[in-house]
């Protein structure tokens, strides 16, 4: 099948209709303009991705409602749920068939969006989206406390926050809807009362018994969900590299 030069071949091989469709749809805006394409990876920042979802939490947890004892157990559950999902995502990513990313596969002809180099970018398989996972297990969270939060909280997750990484090439459309519900699920499962107690009751014991502690550590825990755990992984980098001598890469 003929395709014009840097546009995604819609027969490219391993590649879905479902994902080349509208990978193909989106890519024809790429590089019709340099406002509208640096626009788009500039709203997947850290402050505006990952700092305004933090900052609900944030509110919620200090809001003074009759609720409050049961927001904050939702609020506690749904970090260890999110951070639950996150792991098993990369577990699978691990153990999956790797998944190149959209960006870097030669046999799609991705014609990249101005700024898409701007950021490393994490050789890992694509499947599942990690930042689906993460931002739609945490929009669950927000649901629970909140209808009309929680909704606002998945629009976000998709115009913000997917929607982008499917634009420049970072994911496929199968990665980020795996990756929802992969997040889902696991909070939605986390969430429940009895499940939601157990694992928050430890936290809210030691939230009474030394708060000093307990809040330092949480912010703590904000920052890397904000920032997506980037410190983390740098440092897991640049750990394993000493290890190796810098000549292979991390093996998930």
């Amino acid at each position: 099948m003929e395709s014009r030069p840097g546009s995604i071949l819609e027969s490219a091989e391993d590649v879905n209709l479902f994902d080349s469709s509208i990978l193909h749809f989106l890519n024809e805006f790429a590089q019709k303009s340099w406002f509208f394409d640096k626009s788009v990876a500039f709203i997947s920042n850290n402050l505006l991705r990952g700092g305004l979802i933090m900052t609900s939490f944030w509110w919620i947890w200090f809001r003074d409602r009759e609720s409050q004892s049961r927001d904050r157990e939702v609020v506690l559950a749904g970090f260890i749920a999110s951070f639950m999902a996150l792991s098993i995502a990369r577990v699978l990513a691990a153990v999956l068939p790797f998944r190149q990313r959209p960006l870097l596969d030669p046999t799609l002809g991705f014609r990249p969006p101005y700024g898409t180099g701007d950021s490393p970018i994490i050789h890992w398989s694509s499947f599942p989206s990690d930042h689906a996972v993460l931002y739609c297990s945490l929009a669950t969270c927000l649901y629970f406390v909140s209808r009309k939060i929680g909704l606002c909280a998945y629009i976000y997750s998709l115009l913000v926050v997917c929607l982008p990484r499917v634009y420049m090439g970072l994911h496929y459309p199968t990665d980020i809807l795996a990756g929802a519900l992969l997040g889902i699920a696991i909070a939605d499962l986390s969430l429940l009362q009895g499940a939601r107690s157990f694992i928050a009751r430890p936290f809210l014991r030691w939230l009474e018994e030394a708060p000093a502690t307990f809040y330092p550590c949480r912010y703590l825990c904000s920052f890397l969900f904000a920032t997506q755990f980037d410190p983390v992984r740098t440092a897991a980098g640049f750990a394993w590299q000493g290890v190796t001598g810098g000549g292979q890469g991390m093996p998930w």
